[in-house]
């Protein structure tokens, strides 16, 4: 895979509230496919594991939803082919994620995703990264996907311990940083917070 292509296909930026209360980073991404293929990929339990991870639950307005060993929540709203927008709920905190699909073309869709989170301690010691990389390896299984049909998960199982994927979010990481100090933060402790995440992200599991 060439990780940098990925890496420049991704938009990032982070909004802090005029009140210091919360924040939203958002990750968006244009994908070489119809509205309707991309809204399915991201919404039936029986795509989603073949490019993120398994879910459970029931997948519509009103309904609850389980990944597994991660989130789970409440969908708020489903609006297909359009949006929809869920609580994500996990580690005793909850925080809310929306996706808006833009079909571009017939045969060309953007992809938003903003997770709006609280500004707590966790934000203050690693910044929008520690998010903001989860969500870009998941954008990363998606493209591959849609552009192979491929079950991803199962083709990269061990990539995350690769050289290839830790710059993938070291390079990730830092953009975080960067995009955390154009929204207003103090680019010195924007750095810090974005090397912070990425030393917690490419730690080795052994040492």
């Amino acid at each position: 895979m060439d990780i940098q292509q990925q890496i420049d296909a991704v938009g990032r930026s982070v909004e802090l509230s005029g009140s210091g209360d919360d924040t939203a980073i958002t990750l968006t991404q244009d994908y070489d496919a119809p509205i309707e293929d991309l809204w399915d990929a991201c919404t039936s339990a029986e795509r989603v594991p073949r490019w993120f991870m398994p879910v459970t639950g029931d997948l519509r307005e009103g309904g609850t939803y389980q990944l597994e060993g991660n989130a789970g929540g409440r969908v708020l709203s489903c609006d297909p082919p359009s949006s929809f927008r869920v609580t994500w709920e996990f580690g005793g905190q909850t925080s809310e994620v929306e996706v808006v699909l833009t079909a571009l073309s017939d045969e060309r869709t953007r992809f938003a995703l903003t997770h709006f989170a609280p500004l707590n301690d966790h934000w203050a010691q690693y910044g929008p990264g520690a998010t903001g990389i989860g969500w870009e390896l998941g954008l990363l299984g998606l493209a591959l996907h849609l552009a192979s049909g491929a079950d991803v998960p199962s083709e990269i199982s061990g990539w995350e311990r690769s050289e290839e994927a830790r710059r993938f979010m070291e390079l990730s990481g830092r953009l975080w940083g960067e995009a955390h100090a154009a929204a207003g933060a103090d680019p010195k402790e924007a750095e810090a917070s974005a090397e912070r995440t990425v030393a917690a992200y490419t730690a080795d599991p052994e040492a």
